[in-house]
């Protein structure tokens, strides 16, 4: 069924997106959710404005993905973190983490939405992850290292009560 999205709706589409869903979920939720409307004929042109808009913010959309995917090109974000005698992470490493690392050390902005850590990341090592940007999947090389503790503090000894 061709509906019109009336609202934003994460894994669906944008506000007057036009999108196909099967009848059940357009049925059951969409419709009586007033989330969207059947793309009618009369539909179409009374929001023609806003669905031209909205294609034209997709394409401009698309065109940012695809030149932030032409330079993530052979990018490598860098982490130092704490591991245990055995070598694993305290904390595995997140999208978040990786989104915020892309800023930080390239000034590349990527919601951590769009990027895809296939296996999780609990080990130094170098790992490949997938950024989905504008359809198309980039790779991206995350390299963990094993952050060295300080030198630790000498103790002053046991304390004397004066």
């Amino acid at each position: 069924m061709e509906l019109l999205l009336l609202e934003d709706i994460n894994g669906v589409g944008k506000r007057n997106d036009i999108i196909v869903v099967k009848d059940g979920f357009a049925l059951n939720h969409l419709l009586p959710g007033r989330k969207a409307l059947v793309a009618t004929p009369t539909v179409r042109k009374r929001y023609a404005e806003e669905i031209k808009r909205r294609a034209e913010e997709k394409e401009h959309e698309r065109k940012l993905h695809l030149e932030a995917a032409v330079m993530l090109a052979g990018k490598v974000v860098h982490f130092a973190r704490k591991a245990t005698k055995t070598g694993k992470l305290y904390a595995a490493i997140t999208a978040e983490q990786v989104s915020a690392a892309l800023v930080e050390e390239h000034s590349i902005s990527v919601p951590p939405d769009k990027i895809h850590i296939g296996e999780i990341i609990k080990t130094p090592g170098n790992f490949t992850v997938q950024v989905k940007l504008g359809g198309q999947s980039f790779p991206l090389q995350v390299s963990v290292v094993k952050e060295e503790t300080a030198a630790k503090k000498p103790s002053a000894g046991p304390r004397s009560k004066s």
